[in-house]
C-alpha cells in the first residue's frame, strides 16, 4: 500500500526506465495556521504542473509550458478553477467526518487524494490508482484489478460499503483511469516535451557534518526523476549500513537524493564506491569513497587553526631569510657568525642561537624554533 504523505512526492513508480506518470493530490486540512484549508496540486513525471488552493482560488500554472494548453482549449483554466472551488466544500465536511469516526475534535488533521495513472510510452501499458489518506496514513485505496474499494482501518469500512455499491461511480472512475488520464498526461508530454523529455546530469559530491558522522553520497541537478543510487563495497551492492534518502525537487525543476553510509573502517575506505544511474543514461556515475573530496561543514579545530598559523608564519620566515640572504650576498660575504642582523629582522633577542655553529645550521635552528613555538600557543 502507498502511504499519503502531506504533500509528498512519492519517488519512483516502477522501474521502467520509459514510464510517465500523471497525479493529482487533494489535501483539507484543519488547526494548519497559515495555510490554504483546501489545495490541489498537480504533477507529471513528479514535476508540479498547476496548483489552486482556497486562498487564491483559481487554478494557475506553474510550468511555462503549460499555457500552450489555451492555444487548444481556452476554457481549460476555468474549468480547473471551477473544480476546485466546487470541490472544497466536500472535502471540507470529510475532514470533519472522519475526525468524529476517530473521536476527535480539535488539533491538526489532514484528509488528502490523491490519484492518477501511469503510461508506459514503449509497451503501451497502463495502470491507474486512487486512494485517500487521513494524517499521513491509508483510509480508503482502490483495486484496480477488483475495481473495488478497499478499507486499511476499520474507521474506513463505512465509506468502502457505500462506495462499493455505486457500480456507475465505479465504472467512471475505472474508465477515466485507463483511458482518459492516460490520453492527458501525454498531452502533457506533448506541450512540455522539451523540458519533460530532456536529461540533465546531476553533480555528485562526498558530504559529511563530522568525521563520525555518516558519509552522504548527494547528487543534485538531475532530470529526469527517475534515478538509483547506491553503495558499493568491493563491487557489491551494500545494503547493511546504508540509509536511502528520497527523490526531492530542486526549485528549478530538477531533482536531488542522498544515500548515506555508516560504519566505515579508515583502512576500508577504499574499498568502497558510491554509483548513482539515472534513466535513459547507459554510463553510471561512479564516485571512490576519497577523505580528500569530503565536503564539510565542521569548523577547524584550534590545534587546526595553530598549524595552519604555523605553516603560513613558517612560510613567511622563509621568505625573509631568503631575502636577507640575498641582500647580504649583494652587499658582501659577512662573517660565519653575523647573525645579528637576522636576529633583529625577526625580533629575536641577540645571541639567540647560539654562536659557534654553521650559519646554515644556525638559520634552520633559529626558524625550527620559530615554528615549534607557533605549534605551541
Amino acid at each position: 500500500m502507498k502511504t499519503l504523505i502531506f504533500l509528498l512526492l512519492l519517488g519512483i513508480h516502477g522501474a521502467a526506465a520509459v514510464t510517465h506518470s500523471l497525479k493529482y493530490f487533494y489535501t483539507a486540512s484543519s488547526g494548519v495556521p497559515n495555510f490554504p484549508e483546501f489545495v490541489i496540486v498537480g504533477l507529471v513525471d513528479e514535476v508540479q504542473t498547476d496548483i489552486c488552493d482556497s486562498n487564491i482560488k483559481r487554478a494557475v500554472p506553474k510550468q511555462d509550458w503549460m499555457n500552450k494548453i489555451t492555444a487548444d482549449d481556452p476554457q481549460y483554466w476555468g474549468r480547473q478553477s471551477q473544480i476546485c472551488m466546487d470541490t472544497q466544500p466536500s472535502f471540507k465536511a470529510n475532514i470533519e467526518t472522519v475526525k468524529q469516526r476517530f473521536n476527535q475534535t480539535g488539533g491538526v488533521h489532514v484528509y488528502q487524494k490523491m490519484y492518477g495513472c501511469e503510461w508506459d510510452d514503449e509497451t503501451g501499458e497502463v495502470d491507474g490508482f486512487r486512494q485517500y489518506g487521513y494524517d499521513g496514513e491509508d483510509f480508503v485505496v482502490w483495486d484496480l484489478k477488483t475495481n473495488t474499494w478497499i478499507a486499511p482501518t476499520p474507521q474506513a469500512v463505512i465509506t468502502t460499503n457505500k462506495w462499493n455499491h455505486d457500480n456507475a461511480e465505479l465504472e467512471y472512475r475505472k474508465n477515466y483511469l485507463a483511458q482518459i488520464c492516460p490520453e492527458w498526461l501525454k498531452k502533457y508530454l506533448d506541450y512540455g516535451r522539451i523540458l519533460m523529455l530532456r536529461t540533465e546530469l546531476p553533480s555528485v559530491s562526498l558530504l559529511q557534518k563530522t568525521p563520525s558522522s555518516p558519509v552522504s553520497c548527494h547528487a543534485t541537478g538531475f532530470f529526469p526523476h527517475r534515478a538509483a543510487m547506491s553503495w558499493r563495497k568491493d563491487g557489491e551492492e551494500l545494503h547493511e549500513g546504508v540509509d536511502q534518502g528520497e527523490i526531492l525537487p530542486n526549485p528549478d525543476g530538477s531533482f536531488q537524493m542522498s544515500v548515506d553510509l555508516s560504519s566505515v573502517k579508515p583502512e576500508d575506505w577504499r574499498r568502497y564506491d558510491c554509483v548513482f544511474q539515472l534513466s535513459g543514461v547507459k554510463e553510471d556515475i561512479v564516485i571512490k569513497l576519497d577523505k580528500s573530496v569530503i565536503k564539510t561543514n565542521e569548523k577547524p579545530s584550534n590545534v587546526t587553526v595553530s598549524i595552519i598559523t604555523a605553516v603560513v608564519a613558517l612560510t613567511l620566515v622563509l621568505i625573509a631569510v631568503t631575502g636577507f640572504m640575498v641582500y647580504k650576498k649583494k652587499k658582501g660575504v659577512p662573517r660565519p657568525d653575523d647573525t645579528s642582523s637576522l636576529q633583529r629582522a625577526l625580533g629575536l633577542p641577540l645571541g639567540f642561537p647560539p654562536k659557534g655553529g654553521a650559519p646554515r645550521r644556525s638559520l634552520i635552528r633559529c626558524i625550527v624554533t620559530i615554528s615549534n613555538l607557533l605549534l605551541s600557543t
